[in-house]
C-alpha cells in the first residue's frame, strides 16, 4: 500500500521555492556520490548518458516528481501560494460579513491560520448513506437523525451529539440573510457533491441576499492523490479563495435538479443528469455516477464499496479493519467520499448477516485493530457465484431508492 506523509508537499500542497531548490541540490550531490535511490530516480526521466547532471535538470526532476510538468511551473504555482497568503493576510474575507460554509471541521482551524476572520457553518449530514426525501428541512433533520442513531447503536458505539450537531447544520441554513457573503467550500467526491446539491436546491427554493460564492476542487497543482480540502495546507486555502466564483442561477438550477433526483425511488433521473456531463458543474456529475455505483450489481448483489472491501480482505486478510480502510482509501476507491467512522457503519451488514460474508475478531479491541477476514460465502459473493441480496438482514438506501432484505437482485438492479 503506497502512502505519503501528510508533511509531504505532494499531499498539502504547499511548496516553497528554498523547500524545492534544497531537495533538488541534494539529489544532484546524491546522483555524484552515485547514490543507487538518485540514480533511479534520475533515470525515471532522463535516458542514461555520460554527461553529468545539472542542477537545471536536477531541479526539472524535482518538478516532475512533485506533479509539475517543469521547474517554472512549480515556480509560479510556488509564488502564487505566497502572493495569494500574502493578500489572505492583508484583507481576506473582511471586506464584508462573510460565512464558510464545510461538509466538516476539518478546515476550521486552517482557515483561521490562514487569516480568514468571518464566521464557519459545519453542515455534515453524510447523505451518501441512508434514506433521503425531498421533505421541509425539520422533516428531513428528524429522518436523518432517526437514520444516523440507529446505525450507530448497531455499531455498537455512541457517537457524542449527533442530534445536536444535525440541529445546528440545519438551523445554521436559516441564517444566511444574516451575511453579505456566502462561501462554499466542497470537494468532488460523492459525500460533498450531494450536500452541495442540497444547499443548492435550498438556494434555489429561498433566494437569499447574499453573494453566494463557491471554492469546488477536483485537484490542487502538485498533489498525488488529492482526496479532500482537508488535507491542505492553510497557505493553498488561500490560494483556492482566488479561485472561487458566483454561484450563477443555472448552478443552483442544477442543485435542485440533482436533488429531486437523488431522492427519488427510480435511477433514471439521476442517470440523465450523469449523461448530460452537468455542465454547470462537471464534478457533480462524476460524484453522482459514483454515488449510482452503490446500487447492487446483477450478479453478486454487491454495491462498489462493498465489493471493494471483500476484494481488499480477499487479497490481504486477515485484516485489521483500519488497515481495511486505508486500503480502500490509498489504493481501490475511485473517488474516495467515506469517514472512518461511515466505513464503521457500513461494514456492520456484511458482518452481522445470519450468514456473514466477513468474520471478525473479538469484541475486546478497539474496532480499527479487530481483523476482517473473507467467509466461504464471501468468498462466493465476490465471485458472482452467490448473490449478497438473498442473505442481507439489512435493508439500506441508494439515495430514496430502497434496498430491502431478500429483494431479487434483479428488481434491485434492473436499472442500475
Amino acid at each position: 500500500m503506497t502512502t505519503c506523509s501528510r508533511y509531504d508537499p505532494t499531499h498539502h500542497g504547499r511548496f516553497t521555492l528554498t523547500q524545492q531548490h534544497a531537495h533538488a541540490k541534494a539529489l544532484l550531490e546524491a546522483w555524484q556520490a552515485d547514490e543507487p535511490e538518485a540514480l533511479a530516480r534520475v533515470l525515471a526521466y532522463i535516458p542514461e548518458r555520460q554527461t553529468p547532471l545539472t542542477l537545471a535538470e536536477a531541479k526539472w526532476v524535482i518538478a516532475r516528481e512533485s506533479g509539475f510538468p517543469d521547474w517554472a511551473r512549480l515556480k509560479a504555482h510556488a509564488e502564487a501560494l505566497d502572493m495569494a497568503q500574502k493578500r489572505v493576510a492583508e484583507q481576506g474575507d473582511r471586506d464584508c460579513s462573510t460565512l464558510h460554509i464545510r461538509c466538516g471541521s476539518d478546515i476550521k482551524h486552517s482557515l483561521e491560520i490562514a487569516g480568514f476572520q468571518g464566521d464557519f457553518l459545519e453542515f455534515s449530514d453524510p447523505f451518501c448513506m441512508g434514506p433521503l426525501q425531498d421533505v421541509a428541512p425539520d422533516e428531513l433533520m428528524q429522518l436523518r437523525t432517526g437514520y444516523l442513531l440507529a446505525i450507530s447503536e448497531k455499531a455498537g458505539m455512541e457517537v457524542p451529539d449527533i442530534e445536536e450537531r444535525l440541529r445546528q447544520s440545519y438551523a445554521g441554513l436559516e441564517t444566511l440573510d444574516n451575511y453579505e457573503r456566502v462561501v462554499l467550500w466542497f470537494e468532488h467526491d460523492s459525500y460533498d457533491q450531494l450536500l452541495l446539491a442540497y444547499l443548492l436546491h435550498r438556494l434555489y427554493l429561498r433566494p437569499v441576499p447574499a453573494t453566494i460564492e463557491l471554492i469546488a476542487v477536483e485537484a490542487i497543482p502538485g498533489v498525488k492523490r488529492f482526496i479532500g480540502i482537508g488535507q491542505l495546507a492553510p497557505d493553498v486555502l488561500a490560494w483556492l479563495w482566488r479561485q472561487r466564483r458566483p454561484v450563477t442561477a443555472s448552478l443552483m438550477q442544477l442543485g435542485s435538479q440533482a436533488w429531486a433526483a437523488l431522492t427519488s425511488d427510480n435511477p433514471q433521473a439521476l442517470k440523465a443528469l450523469v449523461n448530460s456531463g452537468t455542465p454547470a458543474l462537471p464534478m457533480m456529475a462524476k460524484a453522482l455516477a459514483r454515488h449510482l455505483q452503490e446500487l447492487p450489481e446483477k450478479d453478486s448483489g454487491l454495491g462498489l464499496t462493498e465489493r471493494l472491501i471483500l476484494e481488499i480482505v480477499r487479497d490481504h486478510g486477515p485484516l485489521p479493519v483500519g488497515e481495511t480502510f486505508a486500503y480502500l482509501m490509498v489504493e481501490r476507491e475511485p473517488l474516495p467520499y467515506l469517514g472512518d467512522l461511515m466505513f464503521w457503519w457500513l461494514l456492520q451488514p456484511l458482518i452481522t448477516a445470519p450468514q456473514p460474508v466477513l468474520e471478525i475478531s473479538e469484541i475486546q479491541q478497539e474496532w480499527p485493530h479487530r481483523q476482517l477476514l473473507l467467509t466461504a460465502l464471501g468468498q462466493s459473493v465476490v465471485e458472482g457465484s452467490a448473490c449478497w441480496l438473498d442473505h442481507v438482514a439489512n435493508e439500506r438506501w441508494v439515495g430514496g431508492i430502497h434496498i430491502a432484505p431478500s429483494q431479487s437482485v434483479h428488481a434491485a438492479a434492473d436499472d442500475n
